[in-house]
């Protein structure tokens, strides 16, 4: 995740940046989904989800016992995610719970069923965030999302989360059919008074791979960065708050940089890029990790075909820390780029970018990642680096689901 407002702070008040404190390993945020079972049908959803019951899910005895281990194992954050986590028949004792072992905890919903009692219960947790999924105005989030009138719910869902206080985020996926609709959602956002605007990158993963030729041209995905860059430095200049955030690119943070550079003085640009440097994009494996609705483990959620092993067998911190040829490898850096990735002079700041896009597209997790933005002149690469890629041979600790 790019927090483009934070970083866009440092343009205005720079500080120090601040160094990680030794070299042990860093405990990841943890994306949970619950449950595969939702009420919508999304276009892009990446655990192919359904309004019905799946066979497998762990039960509510196997869910506290993995979150007592999160908790002793001091994950910074979970987030409680689905399919629709509102369908788990256990997510609130389960959140109620995990408020007192985690620092921050998130739900992450279509927002759809967020009224009444429900609404209720939601602010009772004091969940320190909710973020609400929405893929465009009207007709066009409900064509995205499969069912006619979830636009109107999930606005609804906002409203009512404000009403109770509630730290709300909209959550919306950039692809060439929805695009257009960016600017406004941005102007909802400051309508209805939303904290935090998340903008996520199609990755190829789920109903994504099969909808990949939907991702946004790589002009238009420039345009939608043009346009928060502009809202980002509104918020960092003026009185217009609105934290902005964007995932599964980290190419973003070098066209941010870029743009800082034709802006900036020397000093604030440098001071930025060591603060960039410093984040080290891409997180896969090392500061982000998931766990999916049969308590299989991944390097993150769009990792599905890569199994580290599950929660059923063993505790989550005993498989973060196992010797995974696939974790340790991401987790190396420089990570053992190829292409364009490889040869890029900003590789230090955007990690390589999202390497399940790249296995996606060529077998080969190393590989270049086709969704990268930026021309070969802007990231210092020439086309003689372009390089041929075989397959990544790796393999789960898990045998059901082993990587070849």
């Amino acid at each position: 995740m790019f927090r483009l407002t934070e970083y866009m702070n440092q343009l205005v008040t720079p500080t120090p940046v601040r160094q990680r404190r030794g070299t042990g390993m860093v405990k990841p945020v943890v994306i949970w989904n619950l449950t595969r079972r939702c009420n919508l049908r999304c276009r892009h959803c990446y655990t192919v989800s359904a309004d019905v019951n799946f066979p497998g899910e762990l039960d509510e005895a196997q869910a506290m016992n993995v979150l007592e281990d999160l908790g002793e194992f001091k994950v910074p954050a979970l987030i409680l995610s689905g399919g629709e986590p509102l369908d788990s028949p256990y997510l609130f004792p389960l959140a109620k719970a995990a408020r007192d072992k985690v620092r921050v905890l998130a739900l992450s919903t279509n927002g759809t069923k967020i009224f009444g009692e429900t609404a209720d219960k939601v602010a009772e947790i004091g969940f320190d965030y909710v973020g609400i999924s929405i893929d465009g105005i009207g007709e066009t989030n409900d064509w995205f999302r499969g069912v006619d009138g979830a636009y109107d719910a999930a606005v609804r869902g906002v409203r009512e989360l404000k009403k109770r206080g509630v730290k709300v985020g909209l959550r919306f996926c950039l692809t060439e059919g929805t695009q257009h609709h960016l600017p406004d959602l941005l102007k909802l956002c400051d309508d209805e008074g939303v904290d935090k605007f998340y903008l996520s990158h199609l990755v190829y993963a789920g109903r994504g791979d099969k909808h990949r030729g939907e991702d946004a041209h790589h002009q238009m995905t420039r345009q939608g960065l043009d346009l928060l860059l502009e809202r980002a430095w509104a918020a960092a200049s003026e009185d217009k708050p609105l934290d902005i955030v964007t995932g599964n690119n980290d190419a973003d943070a070098g066209y941010f940089l870029q743009w800082a550079e034709e802006r900036f003085d020397a000093d604030k640009v440098a001071n930025l890029r060591d603060h960039l440097t410093a984040w080290g994009g891409n997180s896969s494996g090392l500061g982000v990790a998931n766990i999916d609705y049969l308590g299989y483990v991944h390097p993150d959620t769009y990792w599905s075909d890569y199994t580290i092993g599950n929660v059923k067998k063993k505790k989550f911190s005993d498989w973060w820390t196992s010797d995974d040829q696939m974790l340790a490898t991401l987790r190396t850096r420089p990570r053992p780029l190829k292409g364009r990735c490889g040869a890029c002079k900003i590789k230090d700041i955007c990690g390589g970018n999202t390497r399940i896009r790249a296995l996606q597209v060529t077998g080969d997790p190393w590989a270049e990642d086709p969704a990268c933005y930026l021309s070969n002149e802007e990231i210092g690469v020439a086309d003689a680096d372009r390089l041929e890629t075989t397959p990544f041979r790796g393999k789960s600790n898990d045998p059901k689901h082993q990587f070849y």
